[in-house]
C-alpha cells in the first residue's frame, strides 16, 4: 500500500527545506515524526504536516481497499523537495549609502511518499533508497568527486635514440628542440629507405 502527500507553497527556500528531508528519507514513520518534532529547523513543521497527511492519505486508501494498514508500519518510500516561485514576494532591504538591496523570499513544494513494504524489501521492485545525485555533480563541477585519469595510448617501444632525444629536450631550450627535431628527420629519412 502506498499513498503520496504533498505540500505547496511552504515558505522557505528549498534547499534549506532539502536539509530536513535529508534527515527523514527512508526511515520510519515514527522515527522522522520524531525527527521533525525535535528537529531546530523552520521548514520541519510544514514537513511534518505533509507526513501526517500522507499517513492520513495511507490509511483511507486501506480503507477504500479494505486493506488492514498499521500506521506504525508504514516508511517514508520517498521526499523530494521542489522550487516553487518568488514572484510576488520580493522585498528591498536597506543598504549603505541610500542603496537598496533585492530581497527575493522563496517557497517550496515537498511531496512525501509513504509505503507499507520497508525500503529495500518486498516484491523486489523497491530498490534501497539513496539521496538523488545533483546535477552539478553529474557534470563534474567542484562538488564531484575526483576522476580518474585517463591512461595514455600505448606506442612502439623506443629506441635508443628517441630515448637520449627526449631527455635532451626536457633538460632545456632551444637546442634540445633542435636536437629533437634533427633526430626526428633523420628518422623518418630512415623509415623511407
Amino acid at each position: 500500500m502506498e499513498a503520496r502527500a504533498s505540500a505547496k507553497y511552504l515558505r522557505g527556500s528549498a534547499q534549506k527545506a532539502r536539509l530536513v528531508i535529508d534527515m527523514i528519507r527512508g526511515k520510519n514513520v515514527n522515527q522522522a515524526l520524531a525527527i521533525l518534532r525535535y528537529s531546530n529547523k523552520r521548514a520541519a513543521l510544514g514537513i511534518e504536516k505533509c507526513v501526517k497527511s500522507a499517513i492520513a492519505n495511507a490509511n483511507e486508501a486501506a480503507e477504500k481497499a479494505n486493506i488492514a494498514v498499521d500506521p506504525d508500519d508504514l516508511w517514508l518510500k520517498g521526499a523530494y523537495v521542489d522550487r516553487g516561485p518568488t514572484k510576488n514576494r520580493r522585498r528591498m532591504r536597506p543598504a549603505p549609502q541610500g542603496r537598496a538591496y533585492r530581497e527575493r523570499r522563496h517557497f517550496c513544494h515537498v511531496t512525501i511518499l509513504v509505503s507499507s513494504d520497508r525500503p529495500g524489501e518486498g516484491d523486489g521492485k523497491s530498490a534501497p533508497v539513496t539521496p538523488a545525485v545533483s546535477k552539478r555533480a553529474r557534470k563534474g563541477g567542484a562538488a564531484a568527486a575526483p576522476r580518474a585519469k585517463k591512461a595514455a595510448p600505448k606506442s612502439e617501444p623506443e629506441s635508443s635514440e628517441t630515448k637520449s632525444a627526449g631527455t635532451k629536450a626536457a633538460k632545456g631550450g632551444k637546442k634540445a628542440g633542435k636536437a629533437a627535431s634533427r633526430l626526428g628527420n633523420a628518422l623518418r629519412r630512415k623509415k623511407k629507405d
